[in-house]
C-alpha cells in the first residue's frame, strides 16, 4: 500500500498472472485457427468471381463481334492458348507490313500471322489494299476500356488476353512466364459448345485446379483441361 496526493490508500496494480497470459494466447490462437481458413476462403473466391467476370466480358465481345461479321473469330488450329482474341476483339489495321492493334498497344508483323496464330489474317480489319470502302465494314474495338493487366506476351512477343488474378499460384506458369495466364479458345472444333465456342482459364489456388469456362457456371476442380 501506498499513499496517494491526497494521502488516500491506493491498492496496488494487479499483474496478469502466468496462467492467465497462456489462456489470452490460447484463445488468440483458436480465434486465429477459424479466421485464416476464412479469409483463405473468401480470397478464393474473389480470384474466382474475377476471372468469371473476366470470361464474360469476353463472351459478351464474342456476341457483338458475331453480331458485326456473322461468325465467331478464328481460332488457333495448334494451340488454343495462343490465340488471335486479342486482335480479333481489338481490332487492327494493316499497312502491309504489320497489324497494329486500334488503340496502338500491340503490333504483329503480317507475315508472322500464319506461323504464330495459324491464321491468314485478322477479319477485324481495316486493309491497306481494300479496292473501296464498299468491300468491308471498317474495324471496330469490341473491348474498350480493356486495362493494361489484361494483356500480356509469350515467348514470341504475341499479345494475349490474360485474367488479371494470374495464375494466382505463381508456380503455375501455362506459357512459362510469371503471372501471364491467358484465356484459352477454340473456335474450330469446340468440345464443349459445338457450332459456337469453348473459352476457358484455369487457375491454380493452393495447389488446386480451378477450371473456369463457358460451358457451366460451376467452378471445375482438379477437372483435366479440355
Amino acid at each position: 500500500m501506498k499513499l496517494n496526493s491526497k494521502n488516500t490508500i491506493t491498492p496496488p496494480r494487479r499483474a496478469f498472472t502466468l496462467i492467465e497470459l497462456l489462456v489470452v494466447i490460447s484463445i488468440m490462437g483458436i480465434l486465429a485457427a477459424f479466421t485464416i481458413p476464412v479469409l483463405k476462403g473468401v480470397k478464393r473466391t474473389q480470384y474466382r468471381n474475377t476471372a468469371r467476370a473476366e470470361l464474360e466480358q469476353i463472351a459478351t465481345a464474342l456476341e457483338r463481334y458475331k453480331a458485326a461479321y456473322g461468325a465467331y473469330p478464328p481460332s488457333n488450329p495448334g494451340n488454343s492458348l495462343t490465340n488471335q482474341l486479342y486482335f480479333e476483339l481489338s481490332g487492327t489495321t494493316n499497312d502491309g507490313t504489320y497489324y497494329t492493334t486500334l488503340d496502338g498497344t500491340a503490333q504483329i508483323k503480317v507475315l508472322s500471322v500464319n506461323a504464330d496464330f495459324g491464321v491468314g489474317g485478322f477479319v477485324n480489319c481495316n486493309n491497306y489494299n481494300k479496292a473501296s470502302a464498299e468491300d468491308s465494314q471498317s474495324a471496330k474495338n469490341f473491348l474498350p476500356g480493356l486495362k493494361a493487366n489484361r494483356i500480356g506476351t509469350n515467348s514470341a512477343g504475341d499479345t494475349l488476353l490474360l485474367t488479371s488474378v494470374r495464375g494466382p499460384d505463381v508456380s503455375y506458369r501455362p506459357i512459362g512466364a510469371l503471372d501471364v495466364n491467358p484465356f484459352r479458345y477454340n473456335s474450330a472444333n469446340p468440345t464443349n459448345n459445338p457450332n459456337s465456342y469453348d473459352l476457358w482459364v484455369q487457375l491454380v489456388i493452393a495447389g488446386k485446379t480451378n477450371l473456369i469456362c463457358n460451358w457451366t457456371k460451376q467452378v471445375q476442380i482438379n477437372s483435366p483441361l479440355p
